[in-house]
């Protein structure tokens, strides 16, 4: 077992130099930014028709108590807060032309991702409390018309996943973004070195 970590080790070391056009690097880099473009927009999309949902509740439902409509506001408060963010966040990739100025894309590409890096980490956070009163507020009233074993079912379920989406998948989508950033700047400072070396 230890030959094969050993080898393992060594084949990870061991860097096969791949040497690319700028244009072949930049027409790949013009896929993945374009990738990242398109799911910031459907990201967007989703955060906004889970407005447009929640806000239609009150309009089938008439709600006895303040409760569920504070938690109903608050929820979509939260959401259009992060719709904002995620939308300042597209127009800072959207908006700088990587074919033209490798260079400034790559300072782009670097706060885009500090930007995310803390939209997943300290406002992650807020987000997840935020939602989680409104929710609080929003099941005060509804609750009542289960019985108490649809009760303690909705709200394992409702505490199951914000745990799920706080552990797992937050880490996951982290790990998966810092790669494709990640990737995508270092792609951009090998086009920059090959424009600086011509």
């Amino acid at each position: 077992m230890q030959e094969f970590d050993q080898l393992k080790a060594l084949w990870q070391g061991h860097e096969v130099e791949v040497k690319l056009t700028a244009d072949e690097m930049l027409r790949q880099a013009k896929k993945e930014v374009n990738s990242l473009k398109t799911r910031s927009v459907m990201n967007i999309a989703g955060m906004l028709a889970s407005v447009v949902i929640i806000a239609l509740i009150p309009a089938f439902y008439d709600f006895q108590s303040w409760t569920s409509y504070a938690g109903v506001g608050i929820t979509i408060f939260t959401i259009l807060i992060f719709t904002v963010i995620l939308f300042n966040d597209y127009r800072l990739i959207s908006r700088s032309n990587y074919t033209q100025h490798p260079n400034r894309f790559l300072d782009t590409l670097k706060v885009y991702q500090l930007n995310r890096f803390r939209l997943y980490n300290s406002l992650y956070w807020f987000y997840t409390v935020a939602l989680s009163v409104g929710i609080v507020f929003y099941l005060y009233e509804i609750l009542d018309y289960f019985p108490l074993v649809m009760q303690a079912a909705l709200i394992l379920v409702t505490l199951g996943w914000m745990v799920f989406c706080s552990t797992i998948l937050r880490k996951a989508v982290i790990r998966r973004e810092r790669e494709r950033i990640g990737l995508l700047i270092e792609k951009f400072e090998r086009i920059s070195e090959q424009f600086n070396e011509k």
